[in-house]
């Protein structure tokens, strides 16, 4: 009914920039919040950040000045700026929605997720 694809994910440096995208696709009437949560290995999922349709943003205390999530309501896609990423911040990085459908049923829907590597 509704998928979410995310795409941007890979290897970088100590220090450097990765964006990632998320587009969600289907039987969409609207979308409250969109977000993106982590897992790294060995670890418990966690939120990173997220922000409603309204734009209200909360993130989590590690990603801080560092990381900047943003949505395109109209695309129905949420980014996520990472700058001045650490190896801490490797892990598998999910995209999360809550999401009314054309039928008003209400779905929480995940994306399949993305690597994010990074290397010191």
């Amino acid at each position: 009914q509704v998928q979410l694809v995310e795409s941007g994910g890979g290897l970088v440096q100590a220090g450097g920039s990765l964006r990632l995208a998320c587009a969600a696709s289907g039987s969409i009437f609207s979308i409250n919040v969109m977000g993106w949560y982590r897992q790294a290995p060995g670890k418990q999922r966690e939120l990173v950040a997220a922000i409603t349709k309204d734009g209200s943003i909360n993130y989590a205390d590690s990603v801080k000045g560092r990381f900047t999530i943003s949505r395109d309501n109209a695309k129905n896609t949420v980014y996520l700026q990472m700058n001045s990423l650490k190896p801490e911040d490797t892990a598998v990085y999910y995209c999360n929605a809550g999401v009314t459908t054309l039928l008003l049923a209400y779905l929480e829907v995940w994306g399949q997720g993305t690597l994010v590597t990074v290397s010191s």
